[in-house]
């Protein structure tokens, strides 16, 4: 019998991530499980390889914490939404893939759950697909759930 304790819920705060939330709290809902919110954030970038430094690019940097600032405004905006059902959240940062699957080897007894945004074939090889690197190597159960289709 499996248990899941625990349901990992990747927002990239697209248009799928209501629908993704939706759907991963029905199931914490159903299994008893907690939620936890995560959110990837890309690392500052660096010119060093050009021989530049942070002090000739502080903008960079503002950016950054500004960027972090949001996404922690938004994260706390949908665990809100979910509040009820016992919640945690947590801004990752780094490769969103990378990030995604050491937070969830992390949890025992979990659940990953990602969105597909459907961009198709051509634009999974060109970009690659989160969902589906997910999918592929995390160490416990993934669900990836598509983006509703647009009319």
């Amino acid at each position: 019998m499996v248990v899941m304790k625990t349901i990992i819920v990747s927002l990239d705060f697209s248009d799928a991530s209501a629908a993704l939330l939706e759907t991963a709290a029905a199931m914490a809902k159903a299994f008893g499980a907690c939620l936890k919110l995560v959110h990837v954030i890309e690392p500052e970038p660096t010119y060093s390889a050009y021989g530049f430094t942070l002090e000739e690019f502080p903008a960079i940097h503002t950016f950054q914490k500004e960027a972090r600032v949001r996404a922690g405004k938004a994260l706390a905006e949908q665990c809100g939404k979910v509040a009820e059902l016992g919640v945690e959240s947590k801004l990752l940062e780094g490769n969103a893939l990378q990030a995604i699957l050491e937070h969830a080897e992390s949890t025992e007894e979990g659940l990953v759950v990602v969105g597909s945004h459907g961009h198709g074939v051509i634009a999974s090889v060109l970009i690659g697909s989160v969902a589906e690197g997910v999918v592929r190597k995390a160490q416990i159960p993934a669900l990836v759930v598509p983006a509703p289709h647009r009319e």
